[in-house]
Parts: structure tokens; C-alpha cells; sequence
């Protein structure tokens, strides 16, 4: 039987990022997709142009529909908005004793904020203790964790300050960072921390990067990988779809959620003391 997941997120009119991005990258690593919309946006390369969340109830009512009938093997949750929303999710999750992947999406690549302030308390206090992975770039880090990162000491006692709400993983994504190289630091609660090294290309076609790392992750969990070899074939997937780039819209593009079965992208591990 084919592996299950579903993501739980938004949905974006351009295809790039949320709930579109997600079932492409479940297809494309060979995992059957289903979904849970959260809120509907007007958007394309340029920017969001309204956001409209959906309801609790119809929300709960679509996780009840798929628990119901599908063999769900791992979850994860994008943009949900909202602090009513995230308490709902995370109470539906809670009893379904499955891989838990959580991309706390705060921010568009054009700049709009997709998470209401008083939902990063609820997110904090109810989703994170619940889930497998969390995968943070920098500045979603710092508002969770409270801390400006700066340097490799900062980055570490950030990450401390998110597993310390209870969450097993955190990938602290360095696409923010600078250099030749796009690292991201993996701090686990069982495990020394490891970095993940692919090149760092000259493009402005990233939109949706994270949606599409987090559910690579959260495919090759539901196909039966355990944490770290599920991280490092989702540092390839994310590396093929920058390299490979469709050049579509006037802005940040969308990435190729199709570049993975053309070739598989070569990732530096580098164990951390």
C-alpha cells in the first residue's frame, strides 16, 4: 500500500508555497497526499493580496473526514492563522500518536505576515510539545524562542529554548544566513546536533522553500524513515528543486517540485561537537 500524509495549511492561488506546494512534493517523493485548508489566499510571485481563514468547524470537520477513511502515516501543518485554529489542530493531532512535522509559517517571502500575533503562544503552549520536527528559519526562531541569533551560540541556545517546549527535532533553516553554502542546524533531544550543507544558488525563484522542505520531511517520515535519513533526503529534495528553477511570475518564483526524480542532489553532513 501506498504511504499516506496529509498536510494541514493554506492555500496559495499561485501554487508556490502551502497546501499546492505540499501535494507536489508528497507526489513527487512518491507518497499519496491529502489535505486540511486552513485559510485561502489571493497570491502570486509579487505578494498576498487577501487572506481569508476558514472556520474551526469545517477545518475539524476536513481532519475528521480524512482520519476516518485514510491510513495517514505522518502529518504536517503550514499557515493556520490563527490561535483558535492551532488549538483545534493540535487537539485533533494529539490522539493520533503519528510523526508530527510543524513549519510555523509567520511570514511571505513578499513580507506578509500569515500568522496572527496571538497565535504564537497558542503554537508555543499547544503544537510544538506535540510535534516530531519543527522546522524554524531564523527569524521564526527568534520569536519563538526569544532570542536574537547571531552567531553559532545563539543559534544553539535559541534551539534549546524551542525543544525545551517539547518538540523532538528542530531544524534551524540558514536560508536567512549568508554565505556560499545553505546550512541548516538539526538539534534533537536523543542526538548530537548535525549540519546540513547544499550550495547556495543566485536565484530569486524561492517561494515556498519551506513548505516544500517540511513536507519532503514529512513524506519520507510517512514512508517509514526515521528522523535524520527523512532531514537529509529533504535537503536533497529542496536542493534539486532551488537548482532546477521553472523561472515562473514576476517575483519569487516558485521552486520545481518535479527536479527530484531527474536527479538526486549530493548534501554535506557535518556532525557538530
Amino acid at each position: 500500500m501506498i504511504a499516506c500524509a496529509c498536510t494541514i495549511a493554506g492555500s496559495d492561488s499561485g501554487g508556490g508555497a502551502g497546501i499546492q506546494a505540499d501535494l507536489k512534493t508528497f507526489q513527487g517523493a512518491g507518497v499519496y497526499g491529502t489535505s486540511v485548508i486552513t485559510a485561502v489566499t489571493a497570491q502570486n510571485t509579487v505578494g498576498v493580496y487577501q487572506i481569508e481563514a476558514l472556520t474551526p468547524t469545517i477545518i475539524s470537520a476536513q481532519l475528521n473526514a480524512i482520519q476516518a477513511d485514510f491510513p495517514i502515516q505522518a502529518y504536517k501543518t503550514g499557515m493556520l492563522f490563527d490561535a483558535t485554529i492551532i488549538k483545534q489542530v493540535a487537539k485533533q493531532l494529539d490522539t493520533q500518536n503519528m510523526p508530527i512535522v510543524v513549519d510555523p509559517v509567520m511570514i511571505a517571502k513578499g513580507g506578509a505576515s500569515l500568522l496572527q500575533l496571538e497565535a504564537i503562544e497558542a503554537l508555543k503552549t499547544n503544537l510544538l510539545p506535540i510535534a516530531t520536527i519543527c522546522t524554524s528559519n531564523l527569524p521564526e526562531a527568534e520569536i519563538i524562542s526569544g532570542i536574537e541569533i547571531t552567531d553559532d551560540q545563539s543559534l544553539q541556545q535559541a534551539a534549546k529554548k524551542i525543544l525545551e517546549l517539547g518538540v523532538q527535532t528542530v531544524i534551524m533553516k540558514g536560508g536567512h544566513a549568508t554565505g556560499t553554502q545553505a546550512s541548516d542546524t538539526v538539534f534533537s533531544v536523543n542526538e548530537s546536533p548535525y549540519r546540513l550543507s547544499t550550495p547556495r544558488y543566485e536565484t530569486k525563484h524561492t517561494h515556498g522553500t519551506g513548505c516544500t522542505f517540511s513536507a519532503a520531511i514529512t513524506a519520507h517520515l510517512a514512508q517509514g524513515m526515521s528522523v535524520k535519513p527523512a532531514i537529509i533526503e529533504a535537503k536533497k529534495f529542496i536542493d534539486r528543486a532551488i537548482f532546477d528553477s521553472l523561472n515562473l511570475g514576476h517575483g519569487h518564483g516558485p521552486t520545481n517540485h518535479f527536479a527530484y526524480k531527474k536527479s538526486g542532489g549530493v548534501v554535506d553532513v557535518q556532525l557538530l561537537s
